[in-house]
């Protein structure tokens, strides 16, 4: 993917050695995925260190179902990215053609990325987001993020109102419209207005049944309704005609952020950087939507704690909406221990700053 690096601090970066590893962990629970169900999360993380004791880590992590590449291919690219890097400096915010780095997928892209603002950060020896973003908040809210059935999600969405989350989140589509639109009525009841409501389609609807759902919560105080409709084509009349505020989230996917004017019609943007590749069109997609009035949202698509980390530091950056970085809890395990303590809200200093160590238990060293 064309750009240029993140700034990631001032001057060059000298990058001494890269290593990359392999992780597989389970998830607590099945996660369903883009027509799969998921029991392991698996992906990569890349270290560059530049031999004073500077580290920095990244994660490549592509999500089945949403990710266009595998593991496979991603852990070949940063190979060949390890051995362009190695012994040699690296300038922030060069053009990607002009550094001589290979292209990267997205997933990728946000491994290099992440792991240059660390070894940035590190050398400086400063915290994550004063490289990412400067001018960062030290507090970043997050929205809660409800699965299952009514059972499960109606006595977890007062569990979170009760612990303070500002936003919550309930995926759609999954049941029948009908039993869809009951449900969001009792949460809109439940939460009232001191809790926002996100919901998330994931294109799940025809025209038919993304209409019947919109007559069916008139009424009900919605945040946005993420990617409702099968056919994305079809978004900016339904947007018009429903009066339903639509949020983009696949469709950002390979979007260059000068065509974003191309959808005013979304009222936010869901940002996942292991789908869009990386911190620089993050920042990048975040800035023009803005500039269009549209609310942007960094979110995760079950990164581990290293992905995570840097997902906190750039939603540190960026608007005010509460991140949506719930998708920590379905791991069952960590690639860092000790693992992040996630809440309503994050005390960004207090969280970056903690000492981690890589738990080997979890990571095979591939060979660069």
């Amino acid at each position: 993917m064309p750009g240029t690096l993140p700034l990631c601090g001032r001057g060059l970066l000298r990058v001494s050695a890269a290593r990359l590893y392999r992780y597989d962990l389970p998830f607590s629970e099945p996660v369903p995925s883009g027509g799969w169900t998921l029991h392991r999360r698996e992906g990569l993380l890349l270290e560059l260190a530049d031999g004073t004791g500077a580290v920095g880590l990244g994660e490549a992590s592509p999500l089945p179902g949403f990710s266009r590449e595998s593991v496979e291919e991603a852990a070949r690219q940063l190979r060949d990215l390890a051995a362009a890097v190695s012994g040699r400096d690296v300038t922030p915010g060069m053009p990607l053609e002009e550094a001589g780095l290979p292209l990267l997928s997205p997933s990728a892209r946000f491994a290099f990325e992440l792991a240059l603002c660390g070894l940035g950060a590190a050398s400086r020896k400063e915290l994550l987001p004063g490289v990412v973003s400067p001018g960062s908040r030290s507090r970043v809210p997050l929205n809660g993020l409800l699965s299952g059935s009514r059972e499960e999600v109606l006595p977890e969405a007062g569990r979170l109102r009760e612990a303070g989350y500002r936003a919550v989140k309930l995926k759609v589509g999954r049941r029948s419209v009908e039993d869809d639109v009951g449900l969001v009525r009792e949460l809109g009841g439940l939460l009232g207005n001191a809790v926002s409501l996100r919901l998330d389609a994931n294109r799940a609807w025809s025209p038919g049944e993304a209409y019947e759902f919109a007559r069916g919560v008139a009424g009900v105080e919605l945040e946005y309704v993420e990617e409702p409709l099968a056919d994305p084509a079809l978004l900016p009349g339904f947007a018009k005609d429903s009066g339903l505020p639509v949020a983009l989230d696949e469709s950002l996917v390979g979007l260059a952020p000068e065509r974003l004017g191309e959808h005013g019609y979304a009222a936010a943007l869901v940002l996942k950087p292991t789908l869009l590749g990386g911190i620089s069109r993050t920042l990048e997609l975040a800035d023009r939507g803005m500039e269009l009035g549209m609310v942007p949202v960094v979110s995760s698509a079950f990164e581990t704690g290293i992905g995570t980390l840097g997902l906190v530091a750039l939603a540190a950056g960026i608007g005010e909406a509460p991140a949506g970085l719930d998708t920590y809890r379905w791991l069952g395990a960590d690639v860092s221990s000790p693992p992040l303590t996630l809440g309503a809200v994050v005390d960004v200093p207090a969280l970056l700053g903690v000492e981690r160590e890589l738990d080997r238990r979890y990571l095979e060293e591939l060979p660069v």
